[in-house]
């Protein structure tokens, strides 16, 4: 077989290197990629909040994660070092989120953003025992909801529903503290992790489990209530996306996603767009098309014609 890759011309090292540099640099071909350092504050850093989310794995499931021989005398001085430690971190990754957001809306520069990052960190951790109550509700509910899982620890260890729920329970605290970007890369970390994308916008009761998991998506706006059991491949998605007057952006911040209510089943591939409500212990088979509410106890399949009917209601 005859090699027919191209004979390149002999080309000049420090010639091509100040070409390349000069273009990448210039200022039209990076206007949307370069973020600028605004008042001294660079970027968030992801290496610093996976250290962070590490710290809070270990203080919210001790043994688990972090120092395995820790014990009931020893816990008070390792969660103190640990959170006093996140506090530092956490502010610091606070302040630099909104100094992120101040230069993208040009907002006037504040003067005491790193004593309000200081305040909502410390007001986050407070919140902390709180997150730890819904984390074990969810552990419960994944060993209860899974035969194969030998014990709650087990979950603890190896299921990405606990992972990715235990990310966003620290994102959707941070969210609602009105802290800018970090929650997101706080869920994007777990997303990339398990494949289970939930935006910390989400409200999501107790009891909370996601058999298996990847390509689960739930959106900004959802509200799901307790003992809520997904399977893989779930969508609790948005139906439409409308534009301002001028047509050309997307109208933020409203309530586009489902309302789950207390005690839903939603199997694998079931797809759930716009503000419509799956009714208390209603029951979506696997791969159905929703987009209108379901009844409270109803349970709605697959047919044979491609239509999706209620049993014991109306069809849709």
């Amino acid at each position: 077989m005859i090699d027919q890759t191209p004979v390149l011309a002999s080309l000049d090292r420090d010639a091509v290197l100040a070409e390349t540099v000069e273009n990448l640099c210039a200022q039209e071909a990076c206007e949307a990629s370069w973020h600028r350092i605004s008042r001294d504050q660079p970027l968030p850093s992801l290496d610093v909040l996976i250290e962070i989310v590490s710290l809070l794995r270990a203080v919210l499931f001790p043994g688990f994660f972090g120092p395995q021989d820790v014990s009931e005398r020893t816990m008070p001085y390792y969660a103190g070092s640990a959170l006093d430690r996140v506090v530092k971190l956490l502010s610091e990754q606070i302040n630099r989120g909104y100094c992120f957001v101040c230069a993208k809306e040009n907002r006037s520069p504040c003067n005491d953003c790193e004593l309000r990052s200081e305040a909502v960190a410390l007001e986050f951790i407070r919140r902390l025992p709180r997150v730890r109550e819904l984390l074990a509700k969810d552990v419960q509910a994944a060993f209860d909801g899974d035969p194969a899982a030998k014990s709650p620890g087990e979950t603890i260890f190896c299921y990405p529903s606990i992972k990715a729920l235990t990310n966003h329970r620290i994102a959707h605290q941070l969210h609602h503290l009105g802290v800018d970007i970090i929650p997101r890369i706080i869920g994007e970390m777990a997303h990339s992790d398990t494949g289970i994308d939930i935006h910390p916008g989400a409200h999501i009761g107790e009891a909370f489990f996601i058999d298996h998991g990847t390509g689960t998506v739930i959106g900004e706006t959802c509200i799901i209530g307790k003992n809520v059991r997904l399977y893989q491949g779930v969508t609790l998605g948005a139906k439409s996306f409308p534009k301002d007057d001028s047509g050309s952006r997307l109208v933020k911040g409203l309530a586009r996603h489902p309302i789950v209510e207390d005690d839903v089943t939603i199997y694998a591939g079931a797809t759930i767009l716009g503000r419509v409500t799956i009714g208390q212990g209603a029951v979506i088979g696997g791969n159905v098309w929703v987009t209108q509410d379901v009844p409270a106890g109803a349970r709605i399949v697959q047919a044979r014609a491609s239509e999706q009917v209620f049993i014991g209601g109306a069809g849709i």
